[in-house]
């Protein structure tokens, strides 16, 4: 479930300011970081930004499915076979994700990459498919046969052909780390974006917020919304690039890993709170859970705010957020 997400950060000048403000943008666990550090001159500014770059790519090395000698790698090499010794970091985020799966009845599910990609959304599918191709290829998915033994933390994939990926979830685990690793740090402000996964904490060099800019679904290039971004995370999942159409019903790319049957209902929906790793795991669970009860499971977490903007233009938000307030229109 990639998602194409339609945040970014708004920046000012700051000529006459003691801090200055450095960018990095680099390719990293399969997509773009755009990494951004307030320090008191350049080469302080710099050396954070390697350390952020550093810890991004240990936890790739950790963590990424694609990368063959990382230990989800071995943990799927070995589905059906044997359970697999994983570091504590590997599996408290396992444990996590599985904690979300409960919580969303499976709309999200780290073990949808065991998925077959009988969707297309390149423009070359012609019908749908089959309600038995939709079946069969979501036979290895199911978050219920991933064994986790904490006493001798192990992650063991009961059926042959299984395979767990973290995918954007990984990332914004990333972004979280890099933050808190920046604070411990005394680094006072900056904001680690990962493919529109963003952690921010404190303020711009001129003591203004952090401004967030969420694209407009409906309006190619322009904002739907400019939110300040203090101390927290936002992330986006959204539907509004590739998507199919049959029988005049808007199919996202977004698949429900419980059914094969792809999101429908939601355009994009955006998430604020404390954790852009839980952020994204509920902008994708929202997305499949459709509109009320995404926003049923979100008003029951009042540190995480939303907005949903469905297929036919409607914005939506949780009970906690006053859109109003931010709307460039």
């Amino acid at each position: 479930m990639k998602h194409y997400l339609a945040l970014f950060a708004l920046f000012f000048s700051f000529a006459g300011h003691a801090q200055v403000l450095r960018k990095r943008t680099t390719m990293l666990m399969g997509g773009r970081f755009d990494i951004t550090i307030v320090a008191k001159d350049s080469a302080e500014a710099e050396e954070n930004i390697k350390e952020v770059i550093a810890e991004i790519t240990r936890i790739e090395n950790l963590i990424s499915d694609w990368k063959p000698t990382s230990l989800v790698s071995e943990v799927n090499a070995c589905a059906g076979i044997r359970p697999v010794h994983v570091e504590m970091e590997v599996f408290e985020l396992t444990e996590r994700a599985i904690a979300l799966s409960i919580l969303t009845n499976g709309a999200f599910d780290i073990s949808f990459a065991a998925m077959d990609r009988i969707w297309k959304f390149d423009g070359s599918m012609t019908e749908m498919p089959t309600a038995v191709a939709i079946a069969k290829s979501v036979e290895k998915v199911g978050y219920q046969n991933i064994i986790l033994d904490k006493k001798h933390m192990t992650i063991f994939l009961k059926r042959k052909g299984m395979k767990i990926g973290f995918g954007a979830l990984g990332e914004g685990y990333a972004t979280d780390r890099c933050r808190d690793m920046m604070l411990k740090k005394g680094v006072e402000a900056g904001i680690v974006n990962g493919s529109g996964d963003m952690s921010a904490w404190g303020k711009q060099p001129d003591g203004s917020d952090w401004v967030i800019g969420i694209t407009d679904p409906k309006r190619q290039g322009a904002l739907f919304a400019v939110v300040p971004l203090r101390q927290g995370a936002v992330v986006t999942s959204g539907s509004y690039e590739k998507f199919v159409v049959f029988n005049n019903k808007r199919y996202s790319h977004i698949i429900n890993p419980a059914t094969g049957y792809p999101a429908t209902g939601l355009t994009s929906v955006t998430v604020f709170g404390p954790s852009a790793e839980r952020a994204n795991g509920f902008s994708t669970s929202l997305m499949v859970l459709g509109k009320n009860a995404g926003m049923k499971l979100i008003n029951d977490f009042p540190e995480f705010s939303c907005i949903m903007i469905t297929d036919n233009g409607k914005v939506f938000t949780s009970k906690n957020f006053d859109i109003s307030d931010y709307q460039t229109q």
